[in-house]
């Protein structure tokens, strides 16, 4: 029993870190714009799209 609570309360200890190192590398994340913007890497930010 004292194992079972053990092991319990130490997966509900470490979750949050789990889920943070899983969430670590944001360049590589889906970036959504508004319409009529466009993702730049470069300037990390939505810009508008210009067209010539």
């Amino acid at each position: 029993m004292k194992a079972t609570k053990f092991l319990t309360a130490a997966f509900f200890a470490l979750m949050p870190a789990a889920g943070f190192a899983m969430c670590s590398d944001h360049k590589e994340s889906a970036n959504v714009c508004a319409t009529g913007l466009s993702w730049d890497e470069e300037k990390q930010a939505c810009v508008e799209i210009v067209s010539s």
